[in-house]
């Protein structure tokens, strides 16, 4: 199965130009108005489906990145806690000195703390937030939009 392409990749020629049809693009049947296409609305759309895809990759590196910082001092931390309560010595001292003589666990798990203030666990999810919003303000328009930013346009409801 080839890569997903957006019905806004299609190029315009493919479509017939009277008033409203419908077709069947990637197995979701849709009607929509060939009167646009070509006209500044296609374009506009285009140019807005071409910005919210940059957007979204331009996040995915930094996402990668955090989600790795995320692992591994969830590893390192999980490792610190085991090693920290199979020691026979947390038992008979008090709570502080137990810490104290455990420095990788309370390092890890200050650091996990510290992340989690800073905000990791947006930026771990950013692109699927950007995309969520945005599924939000295009259901007013009767459209919608993957998690890499392609617009979905969804068949028009029809009123009787």
């Amino acid at each position: 199965m080839g890569a997903r392409r957006s019905w806004l990749e299609v190029p315009d020629a493919q479509y017939p130009t009277s008033n409203c049809r419908t077709r069947t693009w990637q197995g979701i049947k849709t009607e929509y108005w060939d009167c646009i296409w070509g006209t500044s609305v296609c374009r506009d759309l285009k140019a807005f489906e071409r910005r919210l895809t940059e957007y979204v990759s331009c996040l995915q590196p930094a996402t990668g990145r955090w989600r790795m910082i995320l692992i591994v001092v969830s590893v390192c931390t999980a490792t610190g806690a085991w090693n920290w309560l199979i020691d026979p010595e947390t038992q008979k001292v008090s709570f502080f000195t137990s810490l104290w003589n455990h420095p990788f666990f309370t390092i890890s798990c200050i650091t996990l703390i510290g992340l989690f203030f800073a905000g990791i666990h947006k930026r771990v999810v950013a692109p699927s937030i950007i995309a969520a919003r945005c599924r939000t303000v295009l259901a007013e328009y009767n459209m919608s939009c993957d998690d890499t930013g392609k617009l979905i346009l969804k068949p028009r409801p029809h009123v009787q």
